[in-house]
């Protein structure tokens, strides 16, 4: 067949029956679509993690196994308990408690993704299920059989050469002839064991197949019609972008954005696949379709907002006027697979910045740099983005943000390296008030 569409639905869009109800009807209504890639129904990843953590006791883990095959039966209910199907859902239930209980003595990061990727190969199983019902000639297809990874069990990283070849042999032949439906979020190790590309990793895993598949486009289904201008939630005003470039889109989801995971663009720039972001809930409000180019290419576009940002301050006399400090640094920080965001120096200090760094920064990260410098820790601040075009070039930019907000403490700012973001850190108590200033000023209606 033609170039195929992929389309991956969310939690929340295969949450329950009604729900994956609507994603059959927007998977009928296209019939480019030959591959849907689903993620965990909502609030299953969360249960599993839970397991996975091993630290309940037997009635609290009980209570947990409980709530998760809630969530099934509830499914399978309203699918009037197919034999096979509901057999299948049981299995992997008591395989899930038989996983728990194993955790619970000695867990494992192995372990973990091996009991957080059963959510996915439940909801694929009952999605299929609901299609059959509907009249769609649907296959179920374990993701794991073309998504090979390495065994950074947690965060794995996908072999794109072997995911090229084995989509090729494996999965191509089946989307020529029916509908897939398979899983995100999951893949195999060299050995065959389970493993997760990371919360977030369903986007991630259907642009990788799109890119595999040499797809017309990826479609990312999910609870709101697009990407907003900023988060509505902080700002009510916030309204939805039609068309958005890949590199606006890259820094909203690599700054905050929760729309997208920061990793799904990659596949879709490398080989210029569009990607459309829409709402499960209510297709017809359309979405947000991002693209290599647009013809509106706007000074601002958007905010995005990412809280919990560290920011690291390292003072060393023998920065002045010498050279291979940064190296020490940043090779220890490599060594720890910790990624740097911002970063600004002076003569004898750098400022740099973590997201999520005080998970990363261990005493013995802290050990090793201190090694080499005094090292300053602060917390509870946010990153705010600012997102547009020609940023960089266009006179007057910087005083029209530090206007809006000439009242809040400014602890770092980065400008210039990109064309398309402003960037700068607050305390976490102003960020809320800060998307809004700006949004009002910069971002009116």
């Amino acid at each position: 067949m033609n170039q195929p569409v992929v389309a991956k639905f969310g939690g929340t869009s295969v949450a329950d029956a009604d729900a994956m109800g609507r994603c059959a009807a927007i998977l009928e209504q296209n019939a480019g679509t030959r591959l849907a890639v689903l993620s965990a129904s909502s609030g299953v990843t969360n249960l599993l993690v839970a397991l996975a953590s091993g630290a309940q006791g037997p009635a609290e883990r009980e209570q947990l196994l409980r709530q998760l095959a809630a969530i099934q039966h509830a499914i399978l209910d309203r699918l009037e308990r197919p034999e096979m199907l509901t057999r299948h859902i049981e299995d992997i239930l008591t395989h899930i408690k038989e996983l728990a209980d194993s955790a619970a003595i000695s867990p494992t990061r192995a372990l973990a993704d091996e009991i957080v990727a059963q959510g996915e190969l439940m909801s694929t199983r009952l999605f299929v299920e609901l299609l059959r019902r509907r009249g769609t000639d649907a296959v179920w297809f374990d993701v794991r059989k073309v998504m090979r990874t390495d065994d950074r069990f947690g965060r794995a990283t996908p072999d794109l050469a072997s995911l090229k070849a084995e989509v090729e042999k494996e999965l191509k032949p089946l989307c020529d002839r029916q509908l897939v439906v398979t899983q995100g979020f999951i893949g195999a190790a060299p050995d065959g064991r389970t493993t997760t590309l990371g919360r977030g990793g369903s986007d991630y895993s259907a642009a990788l197949l799109g890119e595999a598949l040499n797809a017309a486009a990826v479609e990312i289904w999910t609870d709101v019609p697009g990407i907003y201008t900023t988060d509505p939630r902080l700002v009510s005003e916030a309204r939805a972008i039609p068309e958005i470039s890949f590199s606006e889109a890259s820094e909203m989801a690599t700054f905050g954005a929760k729309v997208l995971h920061p990793a799904t663009l990659q596949p879709a720039v490398r080989c210029q696949i569009p990607v459309f972001v829409g709402s499960s809930r209510a297709p017809e409000e359309g979405g947000t379709w991002i693209r290599n180019s647009t013809p509106s290419q706007p000074l601002f576009r958007a905010l995005a907002l990412r809280r919990n940002q560290v920011l690291l301050t390292l003072t060393s006399q023998s920065m002045f006027q010498a050279h291979g400090f940064l190296a020490e640094v940043f090779g220890i920080l490599a060594r720890h697979k910790i990624s740097v965001d911002l970063i600004t120096t002076s003569e004898i200090s750098v400022s740099l910045t973590l997201d999520a760094g005080a998970e990363l920064l261990t005493e013995e990260v802290k050990n090793e740099l201190a090694r080499h410098c005094h090292l300053k820790v602060e917390e509870g601040l946010a990153l705010v983005a600012l997102i547009g075009n020609r940023m960089s070039e266009a006179g007057g930019t910087a005083s029209r943000v530090f206007q809006a907000v000439h009242d809040v403490n400014i602890r770092m700012i980065c400008y210039g390296a990109s064309p398309h973001n402003f960037c700068f850190l607050v305390d976490e108590d102003n960020a809320n008030r800060v998307i809004a200033d700006l949004h009002r000023e910069l971002l009116p209606a």
